[in-house]
């Protein structure tokens, strides 16, 4: 099945289940796109992820240890303090005004439409490894509260990146009417815990919920994914309801950063979609609205951290997805 996008919307109703394996006619052509891409920029520089942030334990937390020591080099290990974050060679975008931030956007085709953004992770989180060490239920088990994130080998932290790509994904929804709601916009000192992510969703009856992150793989690893929703029914949680629209969502999030980005799919997870399905995620575990995650590169790999810390990549970043969740939207 080929990515949806604004131009390629079928004109029949959304079919009840869509596969989750891309054609090769439509993925080649997208994936040189992307390669060739990712080769121009190569040379002066280019979560969710596998989720698979470490941070320090409880007890070093309370003695005052630092989080990072003991994360392993193939983890979303904790990131450095924003002040000392680098790479960045555009004004970021600035939080909303607290009363602005779920307030209705302007009259646009989409008024009257709900959309949650989820900045994964939150700068303040490695000074408060207690709190987000602490267990949460998911539904199938327990899990952390939420992980520090990983970071750019220059510093330049994924909580940095998630604000700053969800402020300008906020600007580009709103122009078109859409209310969107955030889980943190840098206005609270650590988290929330994955469970609270997917409550806000939740309560706000999104019509779509989107949790950006970007990885922390080996070097080499390269490209973006979109996670999709598993069907899981246990415990508190029960996805079963929101696993066909969620796939809907995520291939119309793929295909629209691929075009707007020139990003190819993941080279190491997904086999070449850029769709991976997962049951072991909080914030999609506990959501009743369709959600998914994207992981729009590898901080790690030194070609897409240099994609990464470039404001006008994110501004690009910003637009794909946004792109993908209006054609969403719009065939609701």
């Amino acid at each position: 099945m080929s990515y949806v996008g604004p131009d390629f919307d079928p004109p029949q109703p959304r079919r009840s289940r869509r596969p989750l394996t891309v054609a090769l006619a439509a993925l080649v052509p997208g994936a040189l796109l992307g390669w060739l891409a990712y080769q121009a920029v190569g040379a002066s520089g280019d979560d969710g992820g596998q989720d698979r942030a470490s941070v320090a334990s409880s007890a070093s937390a309370s003695s005052g240890g630092p989080a990072a020591s003991t994360a392993p080099s193939t983890s979303k290990a904790s990131s450095a303090s924003s002040a000392s974050a680098t790479g960045d060679d555009e004004r970021p975008a600035s939080p909303a005004p607290s009363s602005a931030r779920s307030a209705p956007a302007a009259s646009g085709p989409l008024k009257g439409k709900v959309v949650v953004i989820d900045p994964g992770h939150n700068p303040g989180n490695f000074q408060h490894t207690a709190d987000i060490n602490r267990k949460v239920n998911i539904g199938t088990n327990l899990k952390e509260c939420d992980t520090t994130g990983t970071s750019t080998n220059a510093g330049y932290s994924e909580a940095r990146f998630t604000l700053d790509v969800a402020r300008r994904l906020r600007t580009i929804l709103q122009k078109q009417g859409v209310r969107v709601k955030f889980t943190q916009d840098g206005d609270r000192p650590w988290g929330p815990c994955v469970d609270e992510r997917a409550r806000i969703g939740n309560a706000a009856h999104a019509d779509a919920a989107i949790s950006i992150h970007a990885d922390g793989a080996a070097a080499g690893d390269r490209g973006f994914h979109v996670i999709l929703p598993g069907a899981v029914h246990a415990g508190a949680a029960d996805t079963r309801p929101i696993v066909d629209s969620s796939a809907d969502l995520g291939e119309r999030v793929a295909g629209n950063f691929v075009r707007a980005t020139g990003s190819a799919p993941s080279n190491y997870i997904g086999d070449g979609t850029g769709l991976v399905t997962r049951k072991d995620l909080g914030g999609l575990n506990l959501s009743t609205v369709p959600k998914v995650f994207i992981e729009c590169g590898n901080m790690r790999d030194s070609k897409d951290a240099a994609l990464l810390t470039s404001g006008a990549w994110r501004q690009k970043a910003a637009q794909g997805i946004s792109e993908g969740i209006v054609s969403f939207l719009r065939a609701s």
